[in-house]
C-alpha cells in the first residue's frame, strides 16, 4: 500500500485517537493538529477546549506523533458563528455543525495540512470515501455503524476535498473503535462522547442566544388563534419543540375541545403535550399546537435551497431517500426538481416538523448524494 503524509484532526475524542492509531499502523507519515475554533469564554465551564486539547496532546504522545495546536477562530466567526446568528435571527434554525465541516474542516483546515505538505487529511468522522471507477468520481458512503453514521453533517463536501480525505473509523462500529481505544492503552479509551457544538458546550442553548439576539416577546396562539402566553422572542424557539414553553397548564377547552373530540384526531386530547408549530416573523407570534400527529406537524413536500452536490452537479430526478435531520431513518421520496441551488422533495409517507434552516440530504442506498438547506414545506392548513 502506498505511504502517504496524512494530517488528521485530532479532537480530544476517541474516534479520532484511533483514526491516528489506526493510520500510523498502517505505515503513513501522521500529523496531528488540534484545531480550537473558539475563544470566547475560552475557560468557562461549559467550554471544554483546553481539557480537549490536554487529551489530543497525551494521545499523540501515546501513539507516537507530533502535534501541532491551529487556532481557527477568527475563520469559525466569520465564516461558522455570523451565519448561525444571522439564520436565527431570521427565526431559521441551522445546523452548525454542516457549516463548520464545509467551510472549516474541509476548508481551513484542510489548506493549512496542504500547507505541511500533506497528501490527505483524515478526521475520525463515522462516513466512508469510495472511487467510483465507472464514473471517475468519489462517493460519500454512510458510515458501517448506522447509529454513528455521520455522512448528513458532511454532504457539502466536494469531489476535491473527498479525494484528499480518509475516513478510517467509517468502516468500524463504535464498540471496535473504544476496544481498539483500550488495547492500545490511549488515555481517553472511555472519554464520553461530546454532544452539541462547541461554542455552545453543555450549557443551556437560550442562555447562550441571550447574549447575541434581543428578546422580542410576542404572543403564543393556538391553531384556533386563541392566545395562550407569551414567547420571549422566535429566535429561541424551533419547530417540533415541546420543552420551555411555559404554557403546560393549558389545556384545550370548551367548544375547542368538542371539535376535537368530533374529529377525533389521534394524539389532540386536552392533556396532549403542547409543540411549536409556526413562526410568524411578520407578526411576532409563536403558534402551537395539540397532539404530535397534528397536522401542522406533517409535511409531504419540501424545498430547499444553497444545495452542494457531492458529485458536482444535480442528480436526476426520480425515486430516493433523505433525511430531514440527523437522527432519523432514511425517509423514502421522489426527487421531483433538482438543480445546482435547489431542489424539491415530496415524500411517500408526510414527516415531522420539517424544519426551515436544517438540512434534507439525500440517499441512494448507502451513498450520500447531498443536499441543501430546507427553505419551505407543504404543512396542512386545516
Amino acid at each position: 500500500m502506498q505511504k502517504h503524509r496524512i494530517v488528521v484532526g485530532l479532537s480530544g475524542g476517541v474516534d479520532s485517537a484511533v483514526t491516528a492509531h489506526l493510520l500510523k499502523q498502517q505505515g503513513h507519515e501522521v500529523i496531528g493538529i488540534f484545531m480550537k475554533n473558539w475563544e470566547d469564554d475560552d475557560d468557562s465551564e461549559f467550554c471544554s477546549s483546553n481539557i480537549d486539547f490536554v487529551d489530543a496532546a497525551a494521545v499523540a504522545d501515546v501513539i507516537g506523533i507530533e502535534i501541532e495546536h491551529v487556532n481557527f477562530a477568527a475563520d469559525y466567526k466569520d465564516r461558522v458563528f455570523a451565519e448561525f446568528l444571522r439564520e436565527y435571527q431570521a427565526g431559521r434554525t441551522p445546523n452548525p455543525d454542516i457549516l463548520c465541516n464545509a467551510e472549516i474542516k474541509f476548508k481551513a483546515f484542510l489548506d493549512h495540512a496542504m500547507r505541511l505538505g500533506a497528501e490527505k487529511i483524515a478526521t475520525g468522522h463515522y462516513a466512508r470515501v469510495r472511487l467510483n471507477p465507472a464514473s471517475g468520481l468519489h462517493e460519500l458512503l454512510k458510515g458501517l455503524d448506522p447509529a454513528k453514521d455521520q455522512s448528513y453533517f458532511l454532504h457539502r463536501v466536494n469531489q476535491a476535498q473527498l479525494s484528499k480525505t480518509l475516513f478510517p473509523v467509517g468502516e468500524l462500529h463504535k464498540t471496535e473503535v473504544r476496544r481498539i481505544a483500550d488495547e492500545i492503552g490511549l488515555p481517553n479509551a472511555k472519554k464520553k462522547d461530546s454532544t452539541g457544538i462547541c461554542f455552545i458546550g453543555e450549557r443551556p442553548f437560550r442562555e447562550f442566544l441571550n447574549r447575541y439576539i434581543a428578546k422580542a416577546p410576542g404572543p403564543i396562539k393556538n391553531d384556533k388563534g386563541r392566545v395562550l402566553g407569551e414567547h420571549v422572542g422566535l429566535s429561541f424557539y424551533t419547530l417540533g419543540q415541546r420543552q420551555g414553553l411555559g404554557i403546560g397548564g393549558v389545556k384545550a377547552r370548551g367548544a375547542e375541545l368538542k371539535a376535537i373530540q368530533a374529529q377525533g384526531q389521534r394524539g389532540a386530547g386536552a392533556h396532549e403535550p403542547w409543540f411549536v408549530a409556526r413562526k410568524d416573523m411578520a407578526h411576532n407570534t409563536l403558534w402551537v399546537v395539540q397532539g404530535h400527529d397534528h397536522p401542522w406537524l406533517l409535511s409531504s413536500q419540501l424545498s430547499a435551497q444553497d444545495c452542494s452536490w457531492v458529485a458536482g452537479s444535480a442528480p436526476a430526478t426520480g425515486a430516493m431517500a433523505a433525511k430531514t435531520r440527523y437522527r432519523q431513518a432514511d425517509a423514502p421520496c421522489a426527487l421531483v426538481h433538482a438543480s445546482a441551488s435547489d431542489c424539491v422533495l415530496h415524500f411517500q409517507a408526510p414527516q415531522w416538523a420539517v424544519t426551515p434552516g436544517q438540512s434534507a440530504v439525500l440517499y441512494q442506498g448507502e451513498v450520500c448524494l447531498g443536499g441543501g438547506v430546507i427553505a419551505s414545506s407543504d404543512v396542512s392548513t386545516t
